[in-house]
């Protein structure tokens, strides 16, 4: 691969990691807010007759939460996953890229 063309790889590896160091942040941030909600829910439970309707309407509520919190956690798991082999890939791509320019130098000098 010419220097040219692992220049433009590695530019597209970098912004590759970009998108998913920016979709795990959103993902976090969902998670946050996920977990607030479930406090502010607890909260409420908290004041009222566990056989209640209202509060099995929220116990109901916060489970449903509980299961988009878990699938925001494995989006996150594949995520990080890739991040993790686009990095390597990143690496090794910038290994080749620097031998190019070495070798290139030799050449000229």
């Amino acid at each position: 691969m010419g220097l040219a063309a692992s220049q433009a790889r590695l530019l597209m590896i970098q912004a590759r990691k970009n998108d998913i160091e920016l979709q795990t942040q959103f993902i976090n941030q969902a998670r946050l807010q996920l977990a607030n909600t479930v406090g502010a829910l607890f909260t409420l439970t908290a004041d009222l007759n566990p056989e209640s309707p209202t509060s099995q309407a929220l116990q109901a509520r916060v489970a449903a939460i509980q299961q988009i919190d878990k699938a925001l956690e494995l989006q996150s798991t594949r995520l990080t996953t890739q991040y993790k082999a686009i990095e390597a890939e990143y690496d090794s791509l910038k290994k080749i890229v620097e031998k190019n320019i070495s070798a290139t130098f030799k050449l000229l000098s």
